[in-house]
This record gives structure tokens, sequence and C-alpha cells, in this order.
């Protein structure tokens, strides 16, 4: 068993969100100022001993792998942002390529939307529009990759590189960037590219050329779970917030039919949710959330994923989405335990070997 977290490198700072957001603008901008909403409401979301880093410090990403490593993650999935030949946020993962620090396996995740003021991914209050272009656009793109495609930590499927596109149904032209993605990767020494479709809160429709897709959570379940008893909806000052029972949530994952077609699918899991920080009352919290449970669900989701999606991979959200609530990195309010619940399922599932490597 292969658990592979997401990882958000918007921990540092860049000119374009210092001209949209303010100077020195990172997600801790977001965390920081989050407030409780309703009784009970755990915010703000506080990193253990204060542990505000920097990506761009290599200490903080040797941290992060130590910490991952110590508790059974196999890899880290880092965001990948790409605008028709504008690269954003990408600093860490080139830096991780040229320093070769640190040893933790990984692959990328194309975050193909809008960026919006609304965090939406929408087309409204655009800061910087996801466009496609033609054969040079794709061909530049896949250019800028290679190096890390070739980089012996990066996660192969049958010898090709794992590429996980986020918002598939977005690209026009699919078929054929698909098609010269994989020419290309076999001109230049590889076995082609394992590219992987989210299946989240948006319309998937029928593709080919995708040799998976992976349930990111919670929001596959949002969009196309069982929903009837999931939502709450509270006042607040005269507006309304959406809040769903964890525990409801985690049932409905562990009740889907996992068949789709007959295709590959990669398991999802999720740690909590909570985007308040970024939307305030506009965002859904999550009520119910534990260590404990976490665990709980984790080992389940994991003896599903041998039995019935015959996985070797589950994919977590998330290892630092501190500012949706979807973190295992330890906080002030529950230190490790997250990790640990992690590393307990492991070892409950028989794969001590996951935690010596």
């Amino acid at each position: 068993m292969k658990l592979i977290a997401y990882v958000l490198p918007q921990f540092h700072r860049i000119p374009e969100n210092d001209d949209w957001w303010g100077e020195g603008f990172t997600e801790w901008t977001n965390t920081r100022k989050a407030v409780p909403l309703y009784p009970g409401h755990l915010q703000p979301k506080e990193p253990m001993q204060q542990y505000y880093y920097d990506l761009t410090d290599a200490s903080a990403r040797i941290r992060q792998a130590e910490w991952a490593k110590a508790h059974g993650i196999y890899g880290f999935c880092y965001y990948h942002y790409w605008f028709k030949g504008k690269r954003l946020l990408d600093k860490p993962v080139r830096e991780i390529h040229r320093s070769g620090e640190p040893s933790m396996p990984f692959c990328l995740s194309w975050a193909n939307e809008s960026w919006t003021r609304k965090w939406d991914g929408g087309e409204h209050e655009l800061l910087i529009k996801q466009e496609y272009g033609d054969e040079g656009d794709w061909e530049h793109h896949f250019y800028e990759l290679l190096p890390l495609f070739k980089d012996e930590r990066y996660i192969r499927i049958d010898g090709k590189p794992v590429f996980i596109i986020y918002r598939p149904g977005n690209i026009p032209r699919w078929k054929d960037m698909c098609r010269q993605w994989n020419r290309l990767a076999e001109e230049n020494g590889l076995d082609g590219v394992y590219f992987v479709r989210t299946l989240g809160g948006f319309e998937v429709p029928e593709q080919p050329g995708f040799d998976a897709s992976v349930e990111f959570e919670p929001h596959y379940t949002f969009a196309h779970g069982d929903s009837r008893r999931l939502w709450q909806r509270m006042n607040l000052d005269g507006q309304e917030h959406l809040v769903f029972d964890y525990d409801q949530l985690w049932l409905s994952i562990l009740s889907r039919i996992h068949r789709r077609s007959g295709e590959k699918i990669f398991p999802g899991a999720y740690v909590n949710w909570d985007n308040t920080p970024r939307l305030g009352t506009r965002g859904q919290s999550c009520i119910g959330a534990s260590p404990r449970k976490f665990g709980h669900y984790l080992s389940r989701q994991m003896e599903r994923a041998k039995t019935l999606y015959q996985s070797e991979f589950l994919f977590i959200n998330a290892w630092n989405e501190w500012a949706e609530g979807a973190f295992l990195e330890p906080d002030e309010r529950n230190g490790f335990a997250y990790l640990e619940e992690v590393r307990a399922a492991l070892k409950l599932a028989g794969y001590e070997q996951a935690l010596i490597r």
C-alpha cells in the first residue's frame, strides 16, 4: 500500500500573489486571519510550535519528508500550475529536482483551472485565466516537465511518469494533446505518460487516453455521493453557512460502488475539511472530525483499496491544505496525532514495510 498525500506549494511568496492579495501573501495569510464562526468551530488552525515555514527553505522540505516517511506516507503529489507558458509556485519542486533532496518519491497534479478572487476556479473576477493553446504550447509544457519526469524519485507506473489532471473536462483538444505528449515521451526515452484524471466536484466526461482515475475527497463525494443527510444550514448573521457531518461523509465514501466502466481507479481519503479561512461564511466546514476517527476510516479505505479497487495507491487530501482544514502536518491542537493514526493504520493492515523505508 502506497499512501500519497497532496502538497500545496503556496507557502512562499511570489510577485503575482503580492500584486493580487497584498505584499507578503502566502497560504499562511489565510490561515492566520481565520476566526471561529459558531460555537465549537475550531479556528484558527495553527502549526505545532508556530512553525510557519517557507517552502523555498530546503530545511522545511526536508522536515516535511522526514515526518511523512516516519509515519508511512510513501510520496507527495505536488500541485502544478501552468498557464500557457507561465509557471506559478513552481520553485519548491524545481529546487527538489535541482538539489536531489529530499529523497521522497513525488508526482504532479496539474491544477488546470483559472485563478479567481473567489477561489472557485470559475470565470468571474479572474486573476489569471487558464488557456491551453495548440501543439506548440503543449510541446513547451511537456519539455518544461521532462526533467522532473526523468528524476529518479518521480513516481512511475508501468515505467511511465504519473501525471494527474485536476479538471480533465476543461481541455478542449485533450485527445490531441495526450497523443502528442505520449509521442514526445517516447522520443525522449520514456515509455509514455501515465495520465490520471481527477474525479472531483465537477462533471467528468468520458475521455479516451487516461490510464486511470483518482477519487479526490471530499469533493467527489460532495458532488457524486449520497448527500441527502450530509448538509446542514446555519444562519450566521443573516448569511447561510453549510456544515456537514464527518462520519456521514466518510460512510458515503465507504459505501460507494467503486466501478466506473471498468477503468482503473485510485481511491481517495480526506483528513478534514474547512475552507472558511479562505471563504468565510461562503465556505463549508466539517463537524465531528478527530484523529481517531480518521485512523478508523483510513483503515477501512485501505482495505477497500486492496480488495475492491485492487490498487496499491491511495491518495490523501492532504498534507498541508491548512486553509482548507485538510492537513496531516502536526498542529497545536493535535500534535502528531493524525500522522500517528496513519502509522497505526498501516501497522494494523500489515504494511510494516511502508514504515521502514
